[in-house]
């Protein structure tokens, strides 16, 4: 009997690539839009949260400028944008001296962010995983740029509602926190569909659309997330949604995927 060439598999959907079509960029991969639609299906309004999420790291990025820090390490920053809003852009309007470590896991995601930040010397991309923070502080580049004796801004938004709690999340925290020097920013955002925002749709379709290939997408509310801070003292509002943490005039909180999710900003004493 003939034998019929087997197909290659179809590539997984990548994280990056989905969150990246949600905010409106322009990463063209079929699987991942496909599975961004279907997710987009799954909980309508999720477009809406993360373009929430996208205003308060830049609101997050800015405090932590105007606190006089100028060196911030983005731990899972997916695909950067020619927009203007990401953190090396957001930082150097307060400071022009600040220097950004983007640390990607999606290697599609590093190629695209290394050929945008060619012709920057303050900024750079390479590639890490949240898993490893070790290995994150032992690269290179991250050592030739980052002074951990001074006060560096972690950012770990939109990661680790993919961080299962049996890859001990805290203890990875803990090593970075460990780290660096006291002043140090954590900036944290999390997913989280609460039946106060979530309109009568809970989270488990959205869950399940992950879940479709591999990913485990965690629903963790405000105490599950604050113990991610611990050691950093929370600044005010504490613990808050998407779109009350140090609102803008601007800051939309119409729809009520804006109040979904949870963020703080916590200073390492």
């Amino acid at each position: 009997m003939e034998q019929r060439p087997q197909q290659p598999a179809a590539p997984t959907p990548s994280i990056a690539g989905m969150y990246d079509i949600y905010s409106g960029g322009h990463h063209d991969g079929d699987n991942d839009r496909q599975a961004a639609q279907a997710a987009l299906t799954a909980l309508p309004g999720l477009d809406v949260a993360i373009r929430a999420n996208r205003a308060f790291l830049r609101r997050a990025v800015r405090h932590a400028a105007e606190r006089g820090v100028s060196q911030f390490l983005d731990i899972g920053c997916g695909y950067l944008r020619a927009d203007g809003g990401n953190v090396h852009d957001v930082a150097r309007r307060v400071r022009a001296d600040a220097r950004v470590a983007y640390i990607e896991h999606d290697p599609q995601a590093v190629a695209h962010n290394q050929a945008l930040l060619t012709n920057d010397p303050g900024a750079f991309c390479v590639a890490g995983d949240f898993l490893k923070p070790h290995d994150i502080l032992a690269d290179p580049q991250v050592r030739a740029s980052v002074d951990l004796d001074e006060p560096v801004a972690l950012l770990l938004v939109a990661l680790l509602h993919f961080i299962e709690d049996k890859d001990d999340p805290c203890g990875k925290i803990a090593a970075l926190r460990d780290a660096v020097a006291p002043g140090s920013l954590l900036i944290v955002s999390h997913a989280y569909v609460g039946p106060h925002v979530s309109a009568g749709v809970g989270a488990d379709a959205i869950q399940d659309v992950y879940r479709g290939f591999g990913s485990q997408l965690q629903n963790r509310g405000p105490a599950e997330t604050g113990r991610f801070l611990d050691g950093f003292t929370l600044l005010p509002p504490g613990l808050t949604n998407l779109a009350d943490w140090r609102p803008d005039p601007d800051t939309e909180t119409e729809h009520p995927m804006t109040h979904s999710g949870v963020v703080a900003v916590g200073v390492k004493d």
